[in-house]
Protein backbone atom coordinates (compact mmCIF):
# COMPACT_ATOMS: atom_id res chain seq x y z
CA UNK A 1 0.00 0.00 0.00
CA UNK A 2 2.01 2.94 -1.35
CA UNK A 3 0.42 5.60 0.86
CA UNK A 4 0.95 3.69 4.11
CA UNK A 5 4.30 3.69 5.91
CA UNK A 6 4.85 1.42 8.90
CA UNK A 7 7.59 1.90 11.48
CA UNK A 8 8.46 -0.03 14.64
CA UNK A 9 10.19 1.63 17.59
CA UNK A 10 11.52 -0.16 20.68
CA UNK A 11 11.92 1.87 23.88
CA UNK A 12 14.41 1.43 26.77
CA UNK A 13 13.68 -0.92 29.67
CA UNK A 14 11.55 0.87 32.27
CA UNK A 15 11.98 0.73 36.05
CA UNK A 16 9.45 -2.08 36.42
CA UNK A 17 11.27 -4.25 33.89
CA UNK A 18 14.68 -3.48 35.38
CA UNK A 19 13.36 -4.45 38.81
CA UNK A 20 12.18 -7.78 37.37
CA UNK A 21 15.66 -8.32 35.87
CA UNK A 22 14.11 -8.60 32.42
CA UNK A 23 16.25 -9.48 29.43
CA UNK A 24 16.20 -7.70 26.07
CA UNK A 25 14.68 -9.98 23.42
CA UNK A 26 14.56 -7.52 20.50
CA UNK A 27 17.21 -7.03 17.82
CA UNK A 28 17.10 -4.63 14.86
CA UNK A 29 19.15 -4.51 11.69
CA UNK A 30 18.20 -1.96 9.05
CA UNK A 31 14.51 -2.49 8.31
CA UNK A 32 14.46 -5.86 10.09
CA UNK A 33 13.07 -6.43 13.58
CA UNK A 34 13.79 -9.76 15.29
CA UNK A 35 12.11 -11.06 18.46
CA UNK A 36 13.38 -14.02 20.47
CA UNK A 37 11.07 -16.38 22.34
CA UNK A 38 12.26 -16.40 25.98
CA UNK A 39 10.67 -19.81 26.55
CA UNK A 40 12.84 -21.52 23.93
CA UNK A 41 16.41 -22.41 24.86
CA UNK A 42 19.11 -20.88 22.67
CA UNK A 43 20.93 -24.25 22.63
CA UNK A 44 18.45 -25.89 20.23
CA UNK A 45 19.49 -26.04 16.59
CA UNK A 46 17.15 -28.58 15.02
CA UNK A 47 13.48 -29.50 14.96
CA UNK A 48 10.31 -27.53 15.64
CA UNK A 49 11.67 -25.95 18.82
CA UNK A 50 14.57 -24.38 16.93
CA UNK A 51 12.22 -22.89 14.34
CA UNK A 52 10.29 -21.17 17.13
CA UNK A 53 13.41 -19.60 18.65
CA UNK A 54 12.92 -16.24 16.94
CA UNK A 55 10.80 -14.52 14.33
CA UNK A 56 11.85 -11.77 11.99
CA UNK A 57 9.72 -9.00 10.50
CA UNK A 58 10.50 -6.39 7.85
CA UNK A 59 8.97 -2.91 7.99
CA UNK A 60 9.55 0.41 6.27
CA UNK A 61 11.51 1.57 9.33
CA UNK A 62 12.85 -0.20 12.44
CA UNK A 63 13.92 2.23 15.17
CA UNK A 64 16.26 1.16 17.99
CA UNK A 65 15.80 3.48 20.99
CA UNK A 66 16.92 1.18 23.82
CA UNK A 67 20.40 2.51 24.60
CA UNK A 68 21.44 6.12 24.01
CA UNK A 69 25.10 5.10 23.90
CA UNK A 70 24.44 2.73 21.02
CA UNK A 71 25.56 4.01 17.62
CA UNK A 72 22.24 2.84 16.16
CA UNK A 73 20.13 4.78 18.68
CA UNK A 74 17.14 6.51 17.05
CA UNK A 75 16.29 9.98 18.39
CA UNK A 76 13.03 11.91 18.24
CA UNK A 77 14.57 14.07 15.53
CA UNK A 78 15.32 11.04 13.34
CA UNK A 79 11.73 9.80 13.64
CA UNK A 80 10.47 13.22 12.56
CA UNK A 81 12.84 13.49 9.59
CA UNK A 82 11.80 10.05 8.31
CA UNK A 83 8.07 10.28 8.98
CA UNK A 84 6.95 13.76 10.05
CA UNK A 85 8.30 15.55 7.00
CA UNK A 86 6.14 13.30 4.80
CA UNK A 87 3.04 14.52 6.64
CA UNK A 88 3.99 18.17 6.10
CA UNK A 89 4.75 17.52 2.43
CA UNK A 90 1.34 15.89 1.96
CA UNK A 91 -0.43 18.87 3.52
CA UNK A 92 1.26 21.35 1.19
CA UNK A 93 0.48 19.10 -1.78
CA UNK A 94 -3.21 19.27 -0.84
CA UNK A 95 -3.65 15.74 0.52
CA UNK A 96 -5.02 14.56 3.86
CA UNK A 97 -2.70 12.76 6.27
CA UNK A 98 -3.01 10.62 9.38
CA UNK A 99 -0.27 9.67 11.82
CA UNK A 100 -0.83 7.32 14.74
CA UNK A 101 1.09 5.20 17.23
CA UNK A 102 -0.02 1.67 18.14
CA UNK A 103 1.22 -0.57 20.95
CA UNK A 104 0.57 -2.00 24.37
CA UNK A 105 0.03 0.36 27.28
CA UNK A 106 3.36 1.72 28.51
CA UNK A 107 5.23 0.97 25.29
CA UNK A 108 6.14 4.59 24.53
CA UNK A 109 3.34 5.79 22.24
CA UNK A 110 2.76 9.12 23.99
CA UNK A 111 6.52 9.75 24.21
CA UNK A 112 6.90 9.20 20.46
CA UNK A 113 3.85 11.28 19.54
CA UNK A 114 3.90 14.07 22.15
CA UNK A 115 7.33 13.78 23.78
CA UNK A 116 8.49 15.95 26.67
CA UNK A 117 10.08 19.36 27.16
CA UNK A 118 13.54 17.90 26.64
CA UNK A 119 12.57 15.52 23.84
CA UNK A 120 9.79 16.99 21.73
CA UNK A 121 7.65 14.38 19.99
CA UNK A 122 6.34 13.92 16.47
CA UNK A 123 3.12 15.95 16.80
CA UNK A 124 4.73 19.21 18.06
CA UNK A 125 7.50 18.91 15.46
CA UNK A 126 5.00 18.49 12.62
CA UNK A 127 3.04 21.55 13.78
CA UNK A 128 6.16 23.67 14.20
CA UNK A 129 7.50 22.73 10.76
CA UNK A 130 4.12 23.41 9.17
CA UNK A 131 4.17 27.02 10.36
CA UNK A 132 7.84 27.46 9.47
CA UNK A 133 7.13 26.40 5.90
CA UNK A 134 4.08 28.69 5.76
CA UNK A 135 6.30 31.61 6.65
CA UNK A 136 8.78 30.63 3.94
CA UNK A 137 6.05 30.32 1.28
CA UNK A 138 4.17 33.46 2.29
CA UNK A 139 6.09 35.54 -0.23
CA UNK A 140 4.87 33.41 -3.16
CA UNK A 141 1.39 34.94 -3.25
CA UNK A 142 -0.13 32.16 -1.18
CA UNK A 143 -2.20 32.85 1.93
CA UNK A 144 -2.72 30.27 4.66
CA UNK A 145 -5.36 29.61 7.27
CA UNK A 146 -5.06 26.93 9.95
CA UNK A 147 -7.66 25.74 12.45
CA UNK A 148 -7.22 23.09 15.11
CA UNK A 149 -9.53 20.84 17.08
CA UNK A 150 -8.73 18.30 19.78
CA UNK A 151 -10.97 15.48 20.94
CA UNK A 152 -10.82 12.19 22.77
CA UNK A 153 -12.79 9.00 22.22
CA UNK A 154 -13.47 7.29 25.54
CA UNK A 155 -15.66 4.17 25.71
CA UNK A 156 -16.87 4.97 22.17
CA UNK A 157 -18.01 8.46 23.22
CA UNK A 158 -16.54 11.78 22.14
CA UNK A 159 -15.37 14.71 24.27
CA UNK A 160 -14.04 18.11 23.16
CA UNK A 161 -10.67 18.64 24.89
CA UNK A 162 -10.59 22.37 24.04
CA UNK A 163 -13.86 23.40 25.68
CA UNK A 164 -13.26 24.52 29.25
CA UNK A 165 -16.81 23.64 30.30
CA UNK A 166 -16.72 20.22 28.59
CA UNK A 167 -17.36 17.74 31.40
CA UNK A 168 -18.98 14.86 29.56
CA UNK A 169 -18.37 12.65 26.53
CA UNK A 170 -21.60 13.54 24.74
CA UNK A 171 -20.68 14.88 21.29
CA UNK A 172 -22.23 13.11 18.30
CA UNK A 173 -20.54 11.99 15.11
CA UNK A 174 -22.33 12.88 11.87
CA UNK A 175 -21.56 12.44 8.18
CA UNK A 176 -21.91 15.26 5.66
CA UNK A 177 -22.78 14.08 2.12
CA UNK A 178 -19.86 16.07 0.65
CA UNK A 179 -17.48 16.83 3.49
CA UNK A 180 -17.59 13.38 5.11
CA UNK A 181 -17.61 12.50 8.85
CA UNK A 182 -17.52 15.30 11.41
CA UNK A 183 -18.21 15.80 15.12
CA UNK A 184 -21.23 17.96 15.77
CA UNK A 185 -20.52 21.03 17.97
CA UNK A 186 -16.77 20.30 18.11
CA UNK A 187 -14.93 23.59 18.69
CA UNK A 188 -12.42 24.82 16.10
CA UNK A 189 -9.75 27.34 16.94
CA UNK A 190 -7.94 29.64 14.52
CA UNK A 191 -4.17 29.57 15.14
CA UNK A 192 -1.66 32.08 13.81
CA UNK A 193 1.61 30.47 14.92
CA UNK A 194 3.08 27.44 16.65
CA UNK A 195 2.75 29.11 20.06
CA UNK A 196 -1.05 29.10 19.67
CA UNK A 197 -0.96 25.39 18.74
CA UNK A 198 1.24 24.51 21.70
CA UNK A 199 -1.04 26.33 24.13
CA UNK A 200 -4.13 24.48 22.88
CA UNK A 201 -2.30 21.16 22.86
CA UNK A 202 -1.22 21.56 26.48
CA UNK A 203 -4.75 22.62 27.43
CA UNK A 204 -6.21 19.47 25.90
CA UNK A 205 -3.56 17.13 27.31
CA UNK A 206 -4.28 18.37 30.83
CA UNK A 207 -7.82 16.93 30.80
CA UNK A 208 -7.25 13.68 28.92
CA UNK A 209 -8.61 10.54 30.60
CA UNK A 210 -5.81 8.54 32.25
CA UNK A 211 -5.66 5.87 34.95
CA UNK A 212 -3.18 3.66 36.76
CA UNK A 213 -2.74 0.02 35.72
CA UNK A 214 -0.14 -2.64 36.55
CA UNK A 215 1.54 -1.87 33.22
CA UNK A 216 1.60 1.94 33.40
CA UNK A 217 1.05 4.52 36.17
CA UNK A 218 -0.43 7.06 33.72
CA UNK A 219 -2.08 4.87 31.10
CA UNK A 220 -4.08 6.76 28.45
CA UNK A 221 -7.61 5.38 28.54
CA UNK A 222 -8.81 7.21 25.45
CA UNK A 223 -7.83 7.83 21.84
CA UNK A 224 -6.85 11.49 21.35
CA UNK A 225 -7.11 13.08 17.89
CA UNK A 226 -5.47 16.45 17.27
CA UNK A 227 -6.66 17.76 13.89
CA UNK A 228 -5.25 20.60 11.82
CA UNK A 229 -7.40 21.91 8.99
CA UNK A 230 -4.92 23.52 6.63
CA UNK A 231 -6.19 25.89 3.91
CA UNK A 232 -4.06 27.33 1.07
CA UNK A 233 -5.47 30.11 -1.13
CA UNK A 234 -3.91 31.61 -4.24
CA UNK A 235 -4.67 32.97 -7.72
CA UNK A 236 -3.92 30.94 -10.82
CA UNK A 237 -4.47 32.80 -14.11
CA UNK A 238 -6.57 35.34 -12.20
CA UNK A 239 -8.81 32.57 -10.85
CA UNK A 240 -8.98 31.98 -7.08
CA UNK A 241 -7.97 28.48 -5.95
CA UNK A 242 -8.40 27.10 -2.47
CA UNK A 243 -6.96 23.78 -1.27
CA UNK A 244 -8.03 22.21 2.02
CA UNK A 245 -6.05 19.46 3.78
CA UNK A 246 -6.74 17.69 7.05
CA UNK A 247 -3.96 16.36 9.24
CA UNK A 248 -5.07 13.92 11.94
CA UNK A 249 -2.39 13.37 14.61
CA UNK A 250 -3.56 10.48 16.78
CA UNK A 251 -2.33 9.27 20.17
CA UNK A 252 -4.05 5.90 20.55
CA UNK A 253 -4.85 4.29 23.87
CA UNK A 254 -2.70 1.24 24.52
CA UNK A 255 -3.77 -2.25 23.52
CA UNK A 256 -3.76 -4.51 26.56
CA UNK A 257 -4.49 -7.92 27.99
CA UNK A 258 -6.58 -7.95 31.14
CA UNK A 259 -4.28 -10.44 32.90
CA UNK A 260 -1.21 -8.24 32.24
CA UNK A 261 -2.76 -4.87 33.10
CA UNK A 262 -4.72 -6.17 36.10
CA UNK A 263 -7.82 -4.44 34.78
CA UNK A 264 -11.12 -4.90 36.62
CA UNK A 265 -14.38 -2.95 36.75
CA UNK A 266 -14.18 0.33 34.81
CA UNK A 267 -10.61 -0.39 33.66
CA UNK A 268 -11.75 -3.72 32.16
CA UNK A 269 -14.64 -2.03 30.34
CA UNK A 270 -12.30 0.65 29.00
CA UNK A 271 -9.88 -2.01 27.79
CA UNK A 272 -12.65 -3.80 25.92
CA UNK A 273 -13.64 -0.65 24.02
CA UNK A 274 -9.99 0.21 23.33
CA UNK A 275 -9.18 -3.22 21.91
CA UNK A 276 -12.34 -3.32 19.78
CA UNK A 277 -11.55 0.00 18.10
CA UNK A 278 -7.92 -1.02 17.51
CA UNK A 279 -9.00 -4.27 15.88
CA UNK A 280 -11.38 -2.30 13.63
CA UNK A 281 -8.57 0.10 12.69
CA UNK A 282 -6.44 -2.87 11.67
CA UNK A 283 -9.29 -4.35 9.62
CA UNK A 284 -9.86 -1.05 7.81
CA UNK A 285 -6.22 -0.56 6.84
CA UNK A 286 -5.91 -4.20 5.77
CA UNK A 287 -8.97 -3.85 3.54
CA UNK A 288 -7.52 -0.69 2.01
CA UNK A 289 -4.22 -2.53 1.42
CA UNK A 290 -6.08 -5.34 -0.36
CA UNK A 291 -7.73 -2.79 -2.66
CA UNK A 292 -4.39 -1.09 -3.32
CA UNK A 293 -2.72 -4.40 -4.21
CA UNK A 294 -5.54 -5.49 -6.53
CA UNK A 295 -5.50 -2.10 -8.24
CA UNK A 296 -9.26 -1.51 -8.10
CA UNK A 297 -12.17 -1.42 -5.70
CA UNK A 298 -13.69 -4.87 -5.60
CA UNK A 299 -17.31 -5.32 -4.59
CA UNK A 300 -16.18 -8.17 -2.35
CA UNK A 301 -13.94 -5.92 -0.22
CA UNK A 302 -15.92 -4.38 2.63
CA UNK A 303 -14.25 -1.59 4.60
CA UNK A 304 -15.73 -1.51 8.15
CA UNK A 305 -15.30 2.22 8.83
CA UNK A 306 -18.49 2.42 10.89
CA UNK A 307 -17.58 -0.42 13.26
CA UNK A 308 -15.90 2.12 15.57
CA UNK A 309 -16.00 5.89 16.07
CA UNK A 310 -12.23 6.04 15.59
CA UNK A 311 -12.21 4.66 12.04
CA UNK A 312 -15.40 6.45 11.05
CA UNK A 313 -13.91 9.80 12.08
CA UNK A 314 -10.59 9.08 10.33
CA UNK A 315 -12.28 7.85 7.16
CA UNK A 316 -11.21 10.79 4.99
CA UNK A 317 -7.57 10.39 6.02
CA UNK A 318 -7.12 6.63 5.70
CA UNK A 319 -8.13 5.84 2.10
CA UNK A 320 -7.59 7.25 -1.37
CA UNK A 321 -4.61 9.59 -1.79
CA UNK A 322 -4.23 10.26 1.94
CA UNK A 323 -0.85 9.63 3.55
CA UNK A 324 -1.07 7.22 6.50
CA UNK A 325 1.83 6.66 8.90
CA UNK A 326 1.72 4.03 11.63
CA UNK A 327 4.34 3.75 14.37
CA UNK A 328 4.21 0.50 16.36
CA UNK A 329 5.88 0.96 19.75
CA UNK A 330 7.16 -2.06 21.66
CA UNK A 331 8.91 -3.03 24.89
CA UNK A 332 12.27 -4.85 24.61
CA UNK A 333 11.64 -6.96 27.75
CA UNK A 334 11.09 -10.72 27.81
CA UNK A 335 8.23 -10.30 30.31
CA UNK A 336 6.21 -8.56 27.57
CA UNK A 337 6.86 -11.15 24.86
CA UNK A 338 3.16 -11.89 24.23
CA UNK A 339 2.11 -8.25 23.89
CA UNK A 340 5.17 -7.38 21.79
CA UNK A 341 4.58 -10.27 19.40
CA UNK A 342 0.95 -9.20 19.04
CA UNK A 343 2.02 -5.64 18.17
CA UNK A 344 4.57 -6.81 15.60
CA UNK A 345 2.00 -9.03 13.90
CA UNK A 346 -0.53 -6.18 13.89
CA UNK A 347 2.01 -3.87 12.25
CA UNK A 348 3.00 -6.58 9.79
CA UNK A 349 -0.65 -6.93 8.81
CA UNK A 350 -0.91 -3.20 8.11
CA UNK A 351 2.09 -3.05 5.84
CA UNK A 352 0.04 -4.87 3.22
CA UNK A 353 2.56 -7.45 2.09
CA UNK A 354 4.01 -10.78 3.22
CA UNK A 355 7.02 -9.46 5.08
CA UNK A 356 7.14 -11.84 8.04
CA UNK A 357 9.83 -14.51 7.93
CA UNK A 358 10.98 -17.11 10.39
CA UNK A 359 14.58 -18.23 10.48
CA UNK A 360 16.55 -20.70 12.53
Amino acid sequence: MANVKVAVRVRPLNQREVGMESKVIIEMDGKKTRIYNPKVSMSFHQGDTARDRFKEFVYDYSYWSVDRDDSNFTSQERVFVDLGTKVVDSAFEGYNACTFAYGQTGSGKTHTMMGSEDEVGLIPRICKTLFSRMQQNGDNGITFRTEVSYLEIYNEKVKDLLKKDSQHHNLRLREHPKLGPYVQDLSKHLVMNYGDVEQLMNQGNSIRTTATTKMNDTSSRSHAIFTLTFVQAKFDRDMPIETVSKIHLVDLAGSERADSSGATGDRLKEGGHINKSLVTLGSVISALADISISGHRSKQVFIPYRDSLLTWLLKDSLGGNAKTIMIATISPADCNYGETMSTLRYANREIGRASCRERV
